[in-house]
């Protein structure tokens, strides 16, 4: 009762700000919440095999591989398990793998809300920056951590119906505010000091940092520390590109990373005031050194050019996807098995997805030049009773033996 008065009172307070509103955010569902009963099945298409373009000619290895550290997260989940445990037995060999998906997976081909199977694919990188843990003439830009002020107040204890939302703010004597916009916190009089985590060089690469949400910084030593989203102050993103697109200062056949990235470094009075012009601001958290690469959605570390980044409404996270498209900028066929491990705010739709390149400026590269047309089919378990016989009975002793040990355990 006490928690739903507070957040009574906070709102009410929020109301009263004026001409401001506290900044709302829609926020991605947890990984645990996201399974079969969400997806939507009318969009998903049962196709055989021979009608995934390219799929006889991709050597699925590699991507069992990437599959198996899916399964980490998967095998709490009933509708995975026998799959999983079965996935633990396969040979690391291409044969074996086609064998293993063919005969545990029903392929579907994924259409969108018109009955179309044509789709945006995009990429994503993780940028690496030089950086350093103290405050130098060359390390002068900080990355913040999550700030201690930063209110987050969830609504679903009052409005069910907005339970995907989420106010961000701070509190101002008796009122709540909405939280220090980018403008304020990178040229104001520095409201986020004693937060530092990390100086960098580049004040722009910092910037995609933000954008991309997660990446390395590459110490003085050599040393690689990986950093990852925390937390963000609430603003809604504003796009720079649309922006350099609506002043007529770049084309859309010249929109890319690299050629906004030498827009703002070519103007750097009108680039810094346009980096500015988004208003979002994301906080980061360093990681263990086992981290090399970013966790995904799913806590799993993200493999370059075998991870894939969904719409989990349609997608189940951890599932293997088929995707064919081509490289960007040319017409060479792209077509792989890739595992849907990520999600991402822009990454909303059927037959949507954002392929990950890996990490530092050559992903980044190749990342930012990728808008291709593309198709997706999803792999999903078939029943029990049509499984493969002999990896399933292998599955099922790996299974028992599991839960054998889960109840020694207990016991």
């Amino acid at each position: 009762m006490k928690n739903i008065f507070l957040l009574c009172l906070l709102l009410t307070l929020a109301a009263c700000v004026g001409k401001t509103p506290l900044p709302v955010e829609q926020s991605e569902p947890p990984p645990a919440a996201i399974e079969a009963p969400a997806v939507k099945f009318a969009l998903l298409l049962p196709v055989d095999w021979l009608q995934i373009d390219g799929w006889q000619q991709e050597n699925p290895a590699a991507a069992l591989a990437v599959f198996q550290q899916s399964c980490r997260a998967l095998l709490k989940r009933e509708r995975w398990q026998r799959v999983c445990a079965a996935a633990l037995v396969v040979d690391a060999t291409d044969e074996a793998a086609r064998q293993y998906f063919e005969g545990f997976f029903q392929p579907y081909q994924v259409r969108n809300d018109d009955g179309s199977f044509t789709g945006l694919i995009t990429g994503y990188y993780g940028p690496e920056l030089l950086g350093s843990r103290t405050p130098t003439e060359q390390y002068r830009y900080p990355l913040y951590a999550q700030p201690d002020d930063l209110l987050i107040i969830d609504l679903d204890e009052i409005y069910p119906e907005l339970s995907n939302y989420r106010l961000r703010g701070r509190v101002v004597g008796n009122r709540v505010v909405p939280y220090f916009e980018r403008q304020e916190i990178d040229n104001g009089g520095n409201p986020l000091a004693g937060h530092e985590l990390f100086w960098v060089a580049d004040p722009v690469d910092l910037f995609f940092l933000h954008i991309q949400g997660s990446g390395r910084i590459r110490l003085p030593d050599g040393e690689l520390v990986m950093v990852n989203y925390a937390n963000q102050n609430g603003r809604r993103y504003h796009s720079i590109g649309k922006l350099l697109l609506e002043r007529n200062a770049m084309t859309r056949d010249q929109m890319s990373m690299q050629n906004i990235r030498k827009w703002v470094e070519n103007n750097p009075e009108a680039g810094k005031k346009l980096l500015a012009e988004n208003p979002s601001y994301v906080f980061f958290r360093e990681l263990s050194a086992e981290y090399l690469s970013p966790p995904g959605a799913l806590g799993i570390p993200l493999t370059e050019r075998r991870s894939l980044a969904v719409d989990p409404r349609t997608i189940p996270l951890g599932a293997p996807v088929f995707l064919a498209t081509t490289f960007p900028g040319t017409a060479e066929p792209l077509k792989q098995l890739m595992v849907a491990q990520d999600t991402g705010g822009a990454i909303k739709g059927q037959v949507r997805a954002d392929f990950f390149w890996g990490m530092g400026a050559a992903a980044g590269a190749i990342a930012g030049r990728m808008k291709q047309a593309g198709r997706l089919w999803v792999l999903l378990p078939k029943p029990a009773d049509e499984q493969l016989p002999a990896a399933a009975v292998a599955a099922e002793e790996i299974l028992s033996q599991r839960t054998e040990e889960t109840q020694t355990k207990e016991n």
